[in-house]
């Protein structure tokens, strides 16, 4: 699998900003680099967009995304991010976490949860458990 470094800009996005930016639509070459950072599949990343992969793979990389899958986008890049913090930039480590059977998340592997805003914040929790070393 192929991973990417973490981008310079390593903030997360503000939650007006998640807001802000899912309204206008992101990039499709953006879903791309977001899925490197933690080597997410094509089939991966639509599961986790709510799109068909056959819809995803229509998208030039110029093309805006619908609201809901720029959200969903959005989340993810804070996600990994976080998950990058957490892992000291490891995104080979983070990509084995996140396709890991995790007690706290009901023994369901993190990749699993990622299609539900939900599961977004339930696997964000865990990291946060993980960052602060609370084992639970």
């Amino acid at each position: 699998m192929t991973y990417t470094t973490l981008p310079p800009q390593s903030a997360i996005y503000a939650p007006y900003t998640v807001i802000d930016k899912s309204r206008q639509g992101m990039p499709r070459v953006e879903a791309d680099r977001v899925a490197e950072l933690a080597g997410l599949t094509d089939i991966e990343l639509a599961r986790i967009l709510n799109m068909s992969i056959r819809n995803l793979h229509r998208l030039k990389p110029d093309d805006k995304m619908a609201r809901d899958a720029s959200e969903r986008l959005l989340l993810l890049t804070n996600l990994l991010r976080h998950g990058l913090d957490v892992f000291d930039g490891d995104a080979e480590t983070l990509a084995d976490w996140l396709r890991s059977p995790i007690r706290e998340l009901n023994s369901q592997s993190p990749i699993y949860l990622l299609d539900t805003t939900t599961g977004f914040g339930l696997v964000d929790d865990v990291l946060g458990r993980i960052e602060h070393g609370i084992v639970g």
